[in-house]
């Protein structure tokens, strides 16, 4: 007797395990460092280059809407850091049980946000 599969994968329903899900945060959270390069390099020129530059960069990061986005940026830049050591460890086959991987991924997103938490607090208020 063949099994009725479905025909579309309802997307609501499934549930993804923790270390996947701080798998797909690894990647989300590399490209969104990848396509802030531009903006990170442009505050960076305007707190570098003159003294004007650096009141008008000033003004762009005292706004709240860009305080929001160098937080997202702090947690991207965390989280991918502590997922990568998690990923590294993996590679040379540590902590491959499922206890184990279960834990680690835990652990990366406490800390990632604990981090972000801490970090953002100190560099952005």
């Amino acid at each position: 007797m063949q099994k009725q599969r479905p025909k579309h994968l309802d997307l609501a329903r499934i549930r993804l395990p923790v270390p996947g899900f701080v798998s797909i945060l690894h990647r989300v959270s590399g490209v969104a460092l990848f396509f802030s390069l531009p903006l990170l390099i442009y505050l960076l020129h305007g707190s570098l280059s003159s003294a004007e530059s650096f009141d008008t960069y000033k003004a762009v990061v005292s706004h709240p809407l860009m305080k929001l986005a160098l937080l997202g940026l702090i947690w991207a830049y965390l989280h991918h850091f502590c997922a990568g050591i998690r990923f590294l460890f993996l590679d040379i086959h540590k902590g491959l049980e499922l206890e184990t991987a279960r834990g680690t991924a835990k652990t990366v997103l406490v800390v990632s946000l604990v981090l972000t938490a801490v970090l953002g607090g100190i560099a952005l208020w």
